[in-house]
């Protein structure tokens, strides 16, 4: 007998094995490569259709031709089914005749004393013990041998359905609950998206531009624009300031090495007219759209797209090192610490042009397409894998989170890169794509007081979302602590005038022995 809980019994109780109660089977799979074994009118189930219930329907069916000729048998309604491979321990009661594969055992028959909604709370509370027993590598299984061999409590007939009953109504309370929080859940999903979209409606901020607008104090649109083409040619001016310094310093030394290059032109911002724009993409007074050029550090690079071909090979990849970023770093909004890939030193200086630093922005550019966050100070040296875009924003211009959150919003820029990126295999995000879309911008106060006003209301979220979590764990920790009592026999008062389990066990016995032979 393989003990998987260690419990006093009641006296009238018994130990015995899911073996000496049930007699029981599993399934096959008819030959996937003749069609005609397919698509029949006989339920057939796989593990995926186990769903810890009553199952009154599959996804696949087989005809009577692919009964007959695989090792599939007709399993009879009210049976307990317990997935043996992979998912081990998933349950089911079939309300109607079925099939299955041959991941799936079942009581082909339960023997006199035995309920089948006893077996199955019983199997449901030693889930986690028969995975243990699984064996294998990558998917592991028992056997029906390990299954049959397992211990089984066996209490009298009319307790078990007092046990039952009593499962059942505990069950039905807590279900009830568990309900209820999913549903407090989805809300707080569904309020998450309407904070993200009233703040870029200007609704989150309507009373702060209120009390702006009476101190006279609310920038317009133009104003905004001058400081966005002033500060861009600011830095510009810094940048060939530097360039002419960097210039006669390799003139003075001989002109040594490769001559400094010239910062560019800035491009010219091209800015949709307000006043032809629809009502639906109509801005809030003293907002305006902008592309990303107008917004980029000029400093560095402003878009840089991760390492292509043979830039960044298999062979390259490391299990210490310098990290390598990818879409795994990507929460939802928020940097996620660990990494999958990591190259050497040397490599790390041979990709020196793909460096993120703290305070970027990286952006999933395939997979969930434009999925970002900001990486946070004090990572160290980092690299840029392939499937990500690192922006670097002028933060005198945009507040980088005020950014991030511009693409969480179920908004215009979101609807911008899921149109955009889409493909004829996968969707996929580049920097064309990137720098063609357009940002609603309003000035940094504006930015910062939106920033505030939606993190405000998001830590509310968190400590909500948490609190039900928490609760959850607790509904299911009660649920095993049901299990654990039902199976101590310590949910119901034990009847004396019960028959006891004992007699239960020769009962069953005598239905197992041949005739002629008890």
């Amino acid at each position: 007998m393989a003990r998987v809980i260690d419990y006093h019994l009641p006296n009238n109780w018994a130990w015995t094995t899911l073996g000496n109660i049930a007699e029981w089977g599993s399934g096959g799979t008819p030959k996937s490569t003749v069609k005609e074994y397919y698509g029949g009118n006989i339920p057939w189930l796989v593990i995926g259709d186990l769903n810890d219930g009553y199952i009154s329907a599959s996804e696949n069916t087989i005809t009577e031709l692919g009964l007959q000729n695989s090792s599939a048998k007709i399993v009879e309604p009210d049976s307990v089914l317990v997935a043996m491979y992979g998912s081990i321990g998933k349950l089911g009661i079939n309300r109607l005749p079925v099939s299955t594969n041959q991941a799936i055992a079942f009581t082909k028959r339960l023997y006199p004393g035995v309920t089948n909604k006893y077996l199955f709370n019983y199997l449901l509370h030693i889930r986690s013990k028969l995975h243990s027993l699984g064996k294998g590598g990558t998917q592991k299984n028992i056997s029906q041998t390990v299954l049959k061999d397992v211990d089984f409590p066996l209490p009298p007939l009319a307790e078990q359905h007092r046990i039952v009953d009593k499962i059942e109504e505990l069950f039905s309370d807590l279900d009830d609950g568990i309900a209820s929080l999913k549903k407090a859940q989805q809300q707080l999903k569904v309020y998450r998206q309407a904070v993200l979209k009233w703040a870029f409606e200007g609704k989150l901020t309507a009373q702060w531009r209120k009390e702006q607008q009476r101190q006279g104090k609310l920038e317009s649109a133009e104003t905004l624009l001058e400081q966005i083409k002033a500060e861009r040619e600011r830095r510009y001016q810094e940048a060939l300031a530097q360039w002419q310094a960097d210039v006669k310093a390799w003139e003075a030394n001989g002109k040594v090495g490769k001559k400094p290059g010239k910062p560019s032109k800035l491009k010219e911002l091209h800015l949709p007219d307000q006043e032809q724009l629809d009502d639906f993409h109509r801005l809030l007074k003293g907002w305006v759209y902008c592309e990303i050029e107008a917004f980029l550090s000029l400093h560095k690079k402003g878009i840089t797209t991760g390492p292509f071909g043979t830039m960044l090979k298999k062979s390259d990849h490391r299990k210490m090192g310098i990290p390598v970023l990818g879409i795994e770093n990507i929460g939802d909004g928020i940097y996620k610490s660990g990494n999958k890939i990591f190259v050497t030193p040397e490599k790390a200086v041979e990709l020196k042009s793909f460096e993120v630093e703290g305070g970027d922005i990286i952006i999933s550019r395939s997979g969930t397409v434009g999925e970002i966050c900001s990486v946070p100070n004090g990572i160290g040296k980092a690299l840029l894998s392939t499937n990500l875009i690192r922006v670097s924003l002028n933060n005198s211009i945009i507040n980088s989170r005020y950014f991030v959150y511009l693409f969480q919003g179920g908004g215009f820029v979101r609807e911008q890169v899921k149109e955009l990126c889409k493909g004829s295999t996968r969707n996929f995000l580049n920097q064309t794509i990137l720098k063609s879309l357009r940002f609603p911008l309003p000035s940094l106060s504006e930015q910062n007081q939106i920033v505030e006003e939606i993190e405000s209301r998001l830590s509310i979220c968190d400590s909500l979302e948490a609190a039900i979590a928490e609760n959850l764990e607790r509904a299911e920790a009660l649920r095993q602590s049901i299990l654990k009592r039902a199976f101590e026999g310590k949910l119901v008062p034990q009847d004396p005038n019960d028959e006891p389990a004992s007699v239960l066990l020769e009962r069953i016995r005598a239905a197992k022995s041949p005739p002629g032979r008890g």
